[in-house]
């Protein structure tokens, strides 16, 4: 009886615990950024001065201080065009990172590749905040960071297909 043969196309079976992690921590930024861009679309023409009032007064919070009249202030001076850049900025970044997820649960060689490089890209920009200004977040931020990439490079031939698929080896026959 010959065994199976298995598809070059086919994806890696082996359990993944660190990609299973990346992948959750990439689709709940994406859906977060997805929310962020509805609510600044939902902004683009309105006075922003008095919906920021109408959200401190949502949340309790007295909106005639002092800091919040001022910051006030300042979004009365923000454009329309400027809601609509940022959203749009937004929203884009959400689609980039819910196609980079769904190629990482396909386990697609791109993805990884895709993944690696939008996660370092925000090394280098970490490690000039963290020297700028010292915080803890940004620590762990920068972390979380390398750790993800070390773990793409470090685990891409074990966990995605190859680009270029090897050549099926026949079954012996008997």
């Amino acid at each position: 009886m010959s065994q199976p043969v298995a598809r070059p196309d086919a994806a890696p079976k082996q359990r993944a615990a660190g990609l299973y992690t990346i992948i959750a921590i990439k689709l709940g930024k994406s859906l977060l950024l997805l929310a962020l861009a509805v609510g600044f679309f939902s902004l683009v023409g309105k006075d922003l001065d008095v919906q920021f009032d109408h959200f401190l007064r949502w949340i309790h919070v007295d909106p005639s201080t002092k800091f919040f009249e001022a910051l006030g202030q300042k979004l009365s001076q923000i454009t329309p065009g400027s809601v609509t850049f940022v959203a749009i900025g937004l929203l884009l970044y959400s689609v980039l990172l819910a196609v980079e997820s769904t190629g990482l649960i396909l386990r697609s060689w791109w993805a990884a590749w895709l993944a690696i490089g939008e996660t370092a890209f925000f090394i280098p920009l970490e490690v000039y905040e963290l020297v700028r200004r010292p915080s803890v977040k940004i620590l762990v931020l920068l972390v979380i960071n390398v750790a993800i990439v070390a773990y793409l490079v470090r685990n891409r031939q074990r966990l995605f297909r190859p680009h270029h698929p090897q050549p099926v080896e026949e079954p012996e026959s008997p």
